[in-house]
C-alpha cells in the first residue's frame, strides 16, 4: 500500500501540504541550515502558494534559508503565461522574503539543450557536487497527468530511461512542445517527494500508477521510488475516488 492520504477537498489538500512543508523546512534547517525545494506547477501547486504565502506561514517560515528549485519547465520565458516559474513569482516569490539569490529557475528561455545543461550546471554548484554524486533535495513536489507523466517524463519518452545525466531537454511529441526536465535518478534521490493530485480526471490513473502492474514507459509516475526517502501521495477525494477500500 503506498503511503497514501486523501484529504476531503481541494482546500485541505492545500493546507496538509503548505504544513508539511513548514514542518520539512524547520527539520532540514535545523539539522543542515538550509531546505533545499523543488516546486512542480500546475493548480494545485497553485493552492498550496496561495497558502505559504499567507498569514500563517509567510513570517513563520525563514525563507532566507530557503532554496527553491523546479523539477520541470515549459521552454518559454519566464514572464510566459505558461511559465512554472512565472506561476510561481505571481503566486508565491512576491509575497515572500526569499533572496533573489536562493530561487534557482531553470533558464528555459535559452535553446533546449543549453538551457538543460546549465541548470545541471546550477544543482552541482549549488550542492558542491563532484563526479556522478547525485543532488540530495530535502523536498520534490510532482504533479500527476492524466497520461501517468510527472514532472516532463511523459509516457515513451527518453527521459523514462535516462539514468545518467540530472537535467535534460526532451522534445514531447504530443505536445508538440520542448520540456526541461529533472531525471529520475534525481527524484530517487530525494529525502522526500510529496505528490500532489486533485480532480475526478485523475482518479483512473492514480489508481493504475498505484495498483497497475509496473509500466513505466505507460506511467512514468512508478519510476519514482526513492532510494533513501520517502514518498507521499496527498489526495484529494475526487483523486481518490477509484482507489480500494
Amino acid at each position: 500500500m503506498a503511503n497514501l492520504h486523501v484529504c476531503r477537498g481541494p482546500q485541505e489538500l492545500y493546507e496538509q501540504a503548505a504544513a508539511l512543508y513548514a514542518r520539512l523546512a524547520d527539520e532540514a534547517l535545523a539539522a543542515r541550515g538550509r531546505f533545499m525545494v523543488a516546486l512542480s506547477g500546475g493548480s494545485t501547486t497553485k493552492g498550496m502558494h496561495a497558502v505559504l504565502s499567507g498569514d500563517r506561514y509567510r513570517a513563520k517560515i525563514p525563507w532566507t534559508c530557503v532554496h527553491l528549485f523546479w523539477g520541470d519547465e515549459r521552454c518559454v520565458p519566464p514572464t510566459h503565461s505558461e511559465s512554472n516559474y512565472r506561476m510561481a513569482e505571481q503566486t508565491l516569490l512576491a509575497q515572500i522574503a526569499i533572496p533573489a539569490r536562493n530561487v534557482h529557475r531553470i533558464p528555459a528561455e535559452l535553446p533546449p539543450a543549453e538551457a538543460a545543461t546549465a541548470y545541471e550546471q546550477v544543482l552541482r554548484e549549488v550542492f558542491a557536487l563532484s563526479g556522478e554524486a547525485l543532488p540530495r533535495f530535502d523536498l520534490i513536489f510532482l504533479g500527476l497527468g492524466v497520461d501517468g507523466h510527472t514532472a516532463s517524463l511523459f509516457p515513451g519518452t527518453p527521459g523514462v530511461r535516462e539514468d545518467r545525466r540530472l537535467v535534460i531537454a526532451q522534445y514531447v511529441e504530443k505536445l508538440q512542445a520542448w520540456r526541461i526536465t529533472l531525471t529520475p535518478p534525481v527524484l530517487n534521490n530525494a529525502a522526500q517527494i510529496i505528490f500532489l493530485v486533485s480532480g475526478a480526471d485523475k482518479a483512473a490513473t492514480l489508481h493504475d500508477v498505484l495498483y497497475g502492474p509496473f509500466d513505466p514507459e505507460r506511467l512514468p509516475a512508478q519510476l519514482v521510488r526513492p532510494t533513501q526517502g520517502a514518498v507521499l501521495w496527498l489526495v484529494d477525494q475526487a483523486a481518490a475516488s477509484a482507489l480500494r477500500g
